[in-house]
């Protein structure tokens, strides 16, 4: 028996690289980035908003079985100043986001976590995963390309489909767009 026991751990370890090796994601670098627009008959007289959603924490796997999950802190989200906006309307702009769009203290986290990846013919890749946002899991498919070491992809959601009811005020004559386009570009730690 004694013997057989090296075998079996050089046996684990030739076996192992096979399954991946998971890694942190590189939260500094990665970024989602959220173009929110408006919409409505005095739509003019609003404003578009670009939201940057830093991630919290993630881990990825390159190799096979491919794997990704991460979670954003929707407290921690913010939109980008707007220099035609002044300090007061920018600041209440940030606190809407945060207690009537995304509820964060209700739901504090913003959560995907793959379930499948494939390698496409045109060497991208196929992720299909879970998104939970704003108390809603919803499954989402995403095309995902590498430029250099950032793995970047491009998608659009619609708020009702997570239970957000877009910002609207003076009775709908001003909007917030129901869709609502999102940048990701992760990148993993280093090595």
């Amino acid at each position: 028996m004694r013997r057989k026991l090296p075998w079996l751990s050089m046996a684990l370890l030739t076996v192992a690289p096979v399954f991946g090796q998971e890694r942190a994601i590189d939260t500094l670098r990665s970024k989602i980035t959220i173009h929110v627009a408006k919409s409505g008959l005095l739509s003019a007289a609003a404003h578009n908003h670009t939201i940057n959603a830093p991630i919290a924490t993630g881990t990825m796997r390159e190799s096979a079985p491919p794997h990704i999950a991460f979670t954003v802190e929707a407290a921690k989200m913010t939109v980008e100043p707007d220099p035609k906006i002044d300090a007061k309307t920018q600041a209440t702009i940030q606190a809407d986001m945060e207690d009537m769009t995304l509820e964060a203290k209700k739901y504090p986290q913003i959560v995907f976590r793959s379930s499948r990846i494939e390698k496409l013919p045109s060497g991208e890749w196929k992720v299909d995963g879970n998104l939970i946002l704003h108390g809603v899991t919803k499954p989402l498919s995403l095309t995902v390309k590498q430029t250099g070491d950032a793995y970047i992809t491009h998608t659009v959601l619609k708020q009702t489909d997570f239970g957000i009811k877009p910002i609207s005020v003076a009775g709908g004559i001003i909007k917030v767009k129901n869709e609502i386009e999102l940048d990701f570009q992760i990148f993993p730690a280093s090595k």
